[in-house]
């Protein structure tokens, strides 16, 4: 008979700071990009909960005892991710039993979930697999519906120590379905936390931080101010504390208010939100539609739009016109308009915005073509000189940029350029009504 893992009788504690431990060499190596830690970090801070550490560690038992001793005496809660497959260099599991002084037991609800798993993908189910179900008997077993390995909680005196997959989307559903929720239901707040966003562009971040300092010197000491730029955005939080909910949420509002008054012309969204998603939540509700021409870009506008979920109903379609034929013969740019004024120019863009706009019967088009280098410049139009175009109802209008990066960030600033400037399209429309 299979043994089932015992499940722990939690305990309400107050959870005020997390430790992150990311396992893998893989990672030590920059063979792998850790992103788990920052998904983490962000889904805890809306808890209020704050990182007081992250570390990254080799998959060795040495390694991960010792990080747990540099971390249960610091924190009220650890996660851990990564080293929970079915191969050999896969230790966490093992190791954390050993730590934690459990015996490993058969899981028969996980290995259920691994069986049908397997069934249903009509694949060949190897003991390795199986052994998935294995986990130690005073654990908590945190159900993986995405994958074979589940996660696992121990409860140590004023810690709790969570084991989550390292990959990403495992540890995510995991982390949302079964963790969030034992932390909600299972600690004590005495302490309300509210955030306030804004998302600005086209404003640097010292100069904000000009514009508003007398703003910012008057903010009491329980609301911060946080600066987070990221090529062309700026994201502005403020973070409060306070024991009132309505209080100190009208405290906030009051400071965000201002904040936002200062800096109108820079205020995307009043969220936290990045710019495509910003764009295309407005454009829903204006109910306008968009579409893009490319050259220099060579699909990334699109793409930032189609990571949004449900961009669909707004974003039409594209036309990347990364070669000059492809110009001539899919956005009317004539031979001699190339032959006389070049690719990267007013003109062309121009030509480019107006007719995938007709193409694709949208409210806005932009276009967009330059040279973000290293090569291709020329005296007249040096590395970084990138031109747009914006068509709508209105007519075209065309603007030019000099960015002053290397050949990804010109990329990641014309796009998100194209963006801002159907932004204000639609705002302008929207204006106009």
């Amino acid at each position: 008979m299979p043994v089932i893992a015992k499940f722990v009788s939690f305990k309400c504690m107050e959870i005020r700071t997390a430790i992150l431990i990311s396992i893998g060499d893989e990672l030590l190596i920059g063979q792998t990009i850790d992103t788990n830690s920052a998904w983490i970090a962000k889904q805890l801070n809306r808890l209020g909960i704050q990182i007081a550490l992250k570390l990254t560690i080799s998959d060795t038992q040495e390694a991960i005892k010792n990080a747990l001793d540099l971390a249960i005496p610091q924190s009220d809660l650890i996660i851990c991710t990564g080293g929970l497959g079915p191969t050999k260099d896969d230790i966490t599991k093992l190791t954390l039993n050993d730590y934690f002084g459990g015996t490993i037991v058969r899981n028969p609800t996980v290995h259920d979930h691994v069986v049908r798993f397997f069934e249903k993908r009509n694949r060949p189910m190897l003991l390795v697999n199986d052994m998935q179900a294995d986990v130690p008997d005073n654990c908590t077993v945190l159900f993986n519906r995405m994958g074979t390995a589940p996660g696992m909680l121990f409860e140590q005196p004023g810690t709790w120590v969570i084991s989550l997959p390292g990959v990403p989307k495992e540890m995510q559903v995991i982390l949302e379905e079964e963790l969030l929720p034992r932390i909600k239901a299972n600690t004590i707040r005495d302490q309300h936390i509210i955030y306030k966003y804004l998302l600005l562009f086209g404003r640097g971040e010292s100069f904000v931080a000009q514009d508003i300092e007398d703003i910012e010197n008057v903010l009491p000491g329980h609301i911060h101010l946080s600066y987070l730029p990221n090529y062309g955005e700026l994201k502005l939080r403020l973070s409060g504390s306070g024991t009132d909910y309505a209080v100190l949420n009208h405290e906030m509002d009051t400071y965000i208010g201002l904040i936002r008054n200062r800096l109108e012309d820079y205020v995307v969204a009043d969220e936290d939100l990045n710019l495509e998603e910003a764009l295309v939540k407005q454009l829903k509700e204006h109910r306008l539609t968009m579409s893009t021409a490319e050259s220099c870009t060579g699909g990334l506008i699109s793409s930032k739009l189609t990571d949004v979920s449900g961009a669909s109903a707004v974003y039409i379609g594209s036309v990347i016109a990364y070669h000059n034929r492809i110009k001539q013969t899919e956005l009317n740019v004539s031979q001699n308009l190339l032959n006389t004024v070049g690719a990267v120019s007013e003109a062309t863009v121009l030509e480019m915005a107006r007719s995938v706009r007709e193409r694709m019967d949208t409210d806005i088009s932009v276009a967009v073509s330059g040279i973000l280098g290293p090569t291709g410049a020329t005296a007249e139009k040096p590395v970084g000189l990138v031109y747009f175009a914006i068509a709508s109802v209105k007519g075209t209008q065309a603007f030019s940029f000099n960015f002053p990066y290397d050949r990804a960030i010109n990329k990641e600033m014309a796009a998100k350029t194209a963006l801002n400037l159907v932004r204000k399209e639609m705002m302008r429309l929207v204006s106009a009504g």
